[in-house]
């Protein structure tokens, strides 16, 4: 028995693995051999393609495809129309399926409506990609960026705050509070342990074991 929702409208191909409470909705298309994890929503006139992996809790704005290569970590935010490509130099007359190229976006991640992640880049964890931008190379954890080709402009807190850093190299989230440091022009939180958390939670998730 089916313990996510589907509306009647969208199309859920055999081979598919979705988690429970995971919500899809209208004229969206789960195609066969991707892995969907649980809590996560599907907007309307979404593409799911083969092999995508999504992690718990992804939400997909309307009129997004996930095109096969791009694997997404929990707490992914897709904004409405933003575009993922596979392959980089697409001709019609040439079958490039053997090149598609895998984009990784990190958990907590936000990437803003219209925005284009161009393919083989890894967007770095809780990092906020502006509307319209458009992604050419990797981006840092905790990176805002804008513009097309996308720049960094700041960073962010893990609730999407920018934040404003004082001489000694610090800043706080306006929302938790929660603290952060500017250490080699790298944003580190205080939380010693974040990255080694981050890993220790993708190795005990089920996601890495569809990674493997």
């Amino acid at each position: 028995m089916e313990n996510y929702f589907k509306h009647e409208s969208a199309y859920v191909d055999e081979g598919c693995q979705i988690g429970s409470n995971t919500k899809i909705w209208h004229f969206s298309h789960i195609m066969s051999g991707c892995v969907i994890g649980e809590g996560c929503n599907i907007g309307q006139n979404v593409v799911i393609s083969p092999s995508v992996i999504l992690g718990k809790n992804v939400k997909i704005q309307n009129n997004v495809s996930v095109y096969t290569g791009v694997i997404c970590e929990d707490d992914v935010f897709l904004g409405p129309s933003m575009v993922f490509t596979n392959v980089i130099n697409p001709r019609s007359h040439v079958n490039r399926k053997s090149e598609y190229a895998q984009t990784l976006v990190h958990k907590g991640a936000s990437i803003g409506a219209n925005a284009t992640v161009v393919c083989g880049n890894e967007i770095g964890a809780y990092a906020l990609i502006g509307a319209g931008a458009v992604i050419t190379k990797p981006v840092k954890a905790f990176a805002l960026v804008v513009g097309n080709p996308a720049k960094q402009i700041g960073w962010v807190s893990e609730n999407g705050h920018k934040l404003v850093f004082n001489a000694a190299g610090k800043a706080t989230c306006t929302e938790t509070g929660q603290e952060y440091e500017l250490l080699n022009d790298q944003q580190e939180s205080t939380v010693k342990d974040f990255i080694h958390k981050q890993i220790n939670e993708i190795k005990n998730h089920d996601l890495w074991e569809a990674l493997k």
